[in-house]
């Protein structure tokens, strides 16, 4: 992720969040993440030759 900017930093403790983001930040809150991706990490592709792999849920 990118750095926050003052100006953005300062926006972003005004404003309202929307119901989409209120529904994510809860889920991130309530769903065992890395009990979920542990699993996938073993399958999921490291990236060597071709074209770079997203990273792994686990670690983004």
């Amino acid at each position: 992720m990118k750095q926050m900017t003052f100006a953005n930093a300062e926006y972003a403790g005004k404003r309202n969040h929307t119901r989409k983001e209120l529904f994510l930040i809860e889920i991130d809150r309530v769903v065992p993440w890395k009990g979920l991706t542990a699993p996938i990490d073993s399958h999921y592709p490291k990236g060597e030759g071709g074209r770079p792999a997203y990273p792994s849920p686990q670690h983004s």
